[in-house]
């Protein structure tokens, strides 16, 4: 016990440091992660559908062609509006993933069988080179 009273620092050190090693394997992923050159597959061969869960400046700022802007708050409530959509590849994208994370969780809870989570997000997307549209028009 006296070791354990006298490296009290270096033994939580070490289990913080063990934690953050098997944090993203505790923590469950909804949908399949694609990269930008999946996502963009997935839209020319499958036509799947984007959906932006970003708030409406963020978007504006800008977005992916064609995609739908239907923030991650307000997603349950104006699920009418995407339900069309339900069997059809839906690729869910914010600006660094965790949102659409989260709303591809909620999405798979209300039926919706075939979502993908882009990875890294817009911000993957302008960095992977990929065009990208300015301005609030919501398809």
């Amino acid at each position: 016990m006296e070791f354990v009273y006298q490296n009290i620092l270096l033994i939580s050190i070490v289990v913080i440091s063990g934690l953050g090693l098997i944090w993203p394997a505790l923590v469950r992923r909804a949908g399949t992660a694609v990269n930008p050159g999946a996502a963009t597959l997935l839209i020319n061969r499958e036509n799947a559908v984007v959906l932006d869960v970003r708030e409406a400046e963020e978007f504006a700022q800008g977005h992916l062609p064609d995609a739908i802007n239907l923030p991650a708050g307000k997603l349950v409530e104006r699920l009418a509006e995407i339900e069309k959509y339900k069997d059809k590849p839906l690729i869910v994208c914010c600006a660094a993933g965790m949102r659409s994370n989260r709303a591809c969780r909620d999405l798979g809870k209300q039926g919706f069988n075939q979502l993908y989570n882009l990875e890294g997000g817009v911000d993957a997307w302008v960095g992977a080179g990929y065009p990208i549209k300015k301005g609030s028009r919501n398809k």
